[in-house]
């Protein structure tokens, strides 16, 4: 129950805009001090809830989880909308290994150890593990980008698509263990179909979905262009609901939807792009707000030295050990296994999955939420403020990405096939130092702009690219992951 006591709704909204601007406000003060800024979005709820100066009393397991679900799928959309296929298809093998295999052997690991450590039963430990399994994207980049460090693109990319896609697994994991644990007689084995149908249902949907929303969009020709926002918001909620009614991984879904929304061309793209980053960003800060409300920090204080002792486990052998299992035969070297290892932030998912066990009274639920919770703390507190130093550290940051002053519209893709796409020179890349008559470039390629610095450049044949260039190509898209190979950095 949520018990403001304001007497007015004006009230309510005064309160409620006061959170939102002080957590707008502090971002930018983290993005100087290099503190994650969704640390302080959970702070602020903290402070603000019952055991705070606040006063704000909120109890609703099921309302914090419903809105949570609902600014989880919005997130996962925007993560696709923003995520390029042609890097990804380079590290899907990975991707999915860290998204599916990854996440078993952390839950297993981190389960028996937490199951000891606690003196719990096996299923409550494995469910622990379940719940603390999934890393989240958007606590990754936004500390990246704050502190002004970007990532190879091979190595960002596998994090994206694995944190992207990761949701899926451990929901399904939370879900299934919580019902063995109802059901003491029920065979583990009949999770395994159920897991299969929500996997197969939750890409079939979205891959279609993005598709169709992409036809729409392109053809619908709307007399408002305020309608086109309120149309894809609409849509994203369809699929989401209707899939999980049929059995499938929305979360799957909506992130599938968005990625093949992303790469390709449709009407309003640049401003429908921007709308829901907007959006992501709203919904991130309703969330950590609305779960800082949540929790009680006396009982974070409780469960402090095994919180601490589960945490470490999880940062410095559990997730070690499942990525490094999971890449075992990939060709990432062991410095970008280290990192992607590091690089495995916790986020608003595991926080959102603690409350099933709260929704489902098993016992201990209260510890594992609180448990969870900690686990989060730590890993923001730990990871997300050490990451960029670790990046330096292990020689994988590259300068990150000038942004144009007048970003590039895209055509609709039924007037032409051809994408206008940027790359940015790495250091120790093919392009470096080369002509662009040198890059030998494939056929339906066409360099139109290189800026440099402060100053554009009408390129020739003979135009010698530096590290830090922003080159703007217009090409064929089955071209595009050649150009990725040719202008990213590698060893």
């Amino acid at each position: 129950m949520l018990d403001f006591a304001f007497g007015s709704i004006e009230n309510f909204l005064i309160i409620i805009s006061c959170l939102f601007l002080l957590s707008i406000g502090t971002s930018r003060l983290t993005s100087t001090v290099g503190i994650p800024a969704l640390l302080v979005f959970l702070v602020i709820g903290m402070l603000f809830g019952s055991e705070g100066f606040g006063g704000i009393a909120f109890d609703d397991t099921n309302l914090a989880r419903s809105l949570s679900i609902v600014a989880l799928a919005f997130l996962l959309f925007d993560g696709g909308l923003g995520t390029d296929w042609p890097v990804i298809k380079r590290v899907l093998p990975q991707g999915i290994l860290l998204s599916t295999v990854g996440i078993g052997i952390s839950t297993v690991s981190l389960g028996f150890f937490a199951a000891y450590l606690l003196d719990l039963t096996l299923l409550e430990g494995l469910l622990i593990g379940a719940i603390a399994s999934s890393t989240d994207a958007a606590a990754v980049f936004s500390i990246l980008r704050g502190r002004s460090l970007s990532l190879r693109s091979r190595l960002r990319s596998t994090l994206e698509l694995e944190s992207g896609s990761n949701d899926p697994m451990a929901i399904f994991l939370t879900v299934g263990i919580i019902s063995l644990i109802e059901l003491p007689g029920q065979s583990s084995l009949a999770l395994i179909p159920a897991f299969f149908q929500q996997m197969a249902l939750g890409a079939l949907f979205g891959w279609g979905a993005g598709y169709a929303l992409q036809w729409l969009i392109n053809r619908i020709h709307l007399e408002y262009d305020g309608l086109y926002p309120v149309l894809t918001c609409s849509m994203v909620a369809l699929l989401y609901g209707l899939t999980t009614v049929l059995g499938g991984s929305g979360f799957l879904a909506v992130y599938l939807a968005g990625l093949v929304l992303g790469n390709t061309n449709f009407l309003h793209k640049r401003s429908l792009t921007a709308f829901h980053d907007g959006l992501s960003w709203m919904m991130q800060v309703t969330m950590f707000l609305l779960l800082g409300l949540l929790v009680f920090p006396s009982q974070l204080f409780l469960i402090g030295w095994q919180g601490l002792v589960i945490s470490l486990f999880l940062l410095l052998i559990a997730r070690p050990l499942s990525v490094f299992l999971s890449l075992h035969f990939s060709r990432m070297n062991i410095r970008e296994k280290f990192f992607i290892s590091w690089g495995g932030l916790r986020g608003a998912a595991p926080i959102i999955l603690g409350t099933f066990p709260l929704l489902a009274a098993l016992d201990n639920a209260e510890l594992m939420f609180h448990l969870v919770f900690f686990i989060v703390l730590t890993s923001i507190i730990f990871q997300g403020t050490t990451l960029s130093l670790v990046a330096r550290w292990l020689r994988l940051e590259i300068p990150a990405p000038r942004k144009r002053l007048a970003p590039l519209e895209f055509l609709p893709s039924r007037v032409t096939k051809n994408d206008l796409r940027e790359f940015a020179v790495s250091k120790h890349s093919y392009a470096e130092g080369k002509s662009i008559v040198e890059l030998e470039l494939p056929d339906g390629v066409l360099v139109v702009l290189v800026e440099r610095k402060d100053s554009l450049i009408v390129p020739r044949g003979g135009t010698v690219l530096e590290v830090g260039d922003l080159v703007i190509c217009f090409a064929d898209r089955d071209k595009v992951s050649d150009l990725y190979a040719l202008f990213d950095g590698g060893e």
